[in-house]
């Protein structure tokens, strides 16, 4: 039953901050940004230029807040227009790049993540190419479908799952790389 009040405080919250009350905007920026600022920092390295983009993130909620309908969860609806924002970023800072390159992953069972890092697991994602890293992003972390990313990046959905094969086969591939340097320098 502790759900319903905490519902409405939030159903509140909105309500107030759509009427520009400040406290009640300050109340759902405190709630939401942390997460939010991880949700940029997945697509920019750069966690000053992250910032930015939360902010930014966050003039487009607070502009916006008349448009969300509550027919979903209002953190979903923040966490789209946050990504959308970056996407808006890498787009016009460099047009988006698919890559062609092959990486072949090379047939070395990978070993378990239980010991690596949440740092380790970024820094990987941090250096894949950007087009793989903003497929990877939308459907590994965000959750979108290929054809919801096809039409964000303007790519067939084809291309999209080209990118997410190749993101994950980097991945692994640089993972077991980084596994045999860190057993070297033991």
């Amino acid at each position: 039953m502790k759900i319903i009040p905490l519902h409405n405080k939030q159903k509140l919250l909105i309500k107030k901050a759509i009427n520009n009350n400040r406290e009640a905007q300050e109340q759902l920026f405190e709630q939401f940004s942390p997460k939010m600022l991880g949700v940029c920092r997945q697509y920019v390295k750069d966690l000053h230029h992250a910032e930015d983009l939360m902010l930014q993130g966050f003039l487009k909620v607070f502009t916006n807040l008349k448009k969300f309908k509550s027919e979903g969860s209002f953190e979903g609806w923040i966490r789209r227009i946050m990504v959308n924002t970056c996407l808006t970023y890498l787009n016009k800072k460099n047009p988006i790049k698919l890559t062609d390159e092959d990486y072949v992953f090379n047939g070395v069972a990978t070993e378990s993540l239980e010991n690596t890092s949440v740092e380790d697991i970024q820094t990987l994602i941090d250096k894949l190419p950007e087009g793989y890293k903003l497929v990877f992003n939308l459907y590994a972390i965000e959750g979108y479908k290929h054809s919801e990313i096809s039409e964000k990046l303007n790519i067939s959905e084809g291309t999209s799952k080209s990118q997410l094969f190749k993101a994950r086969k980097w991945l692994q591939n640089n993972y077991v790389k980084m596994n045999k340097i860190e057993k070297a320098n033991k």
